[in-house]
């Protein structure tokens, strides 16, 4: 089993709160991968929609992920290309 690590500036223009946080979670359960985000020292389980809006990731906010499973290095990438994109954009 691989796992992957990822440092990441979230883009989303509010964040990791509401649609985009959904989106996230919804996207790493799919993944089927152990999926942790961690800001500063707390880290939760990123498939949890509760311990994600309880991080309050904003924009700008750097994050950690990591990503435990096979064919982790390219789950890590694909969530990363969805922090750094902006879901808030109408």
């Amino acid at each position: 089993m691989s796992e992957a690590t990822r440092t990441v500036t979230v883009a989303s223009s509010s964040g990791l709160h509401a649609r985009p946080a959904s989106l996230f979670v919804q996207t790493v359960t799919a993944s089927g991968h152990q999926v942790t985000i961690a800001k500063g020292d707390k880290s939760v389980n990123a498939s949890s929609i509760l311990g994600l809006l309880g991080l309050g990731v904003n924009t700008g906010d750097e994050v950690v992920l990591t990503v435990s499973g096979d064919d982790a290095e390219t789950t890590a990438d694909s969530l990363v290309e969805f922090l750094t994109t902006d879901h808030d954009a109408a």
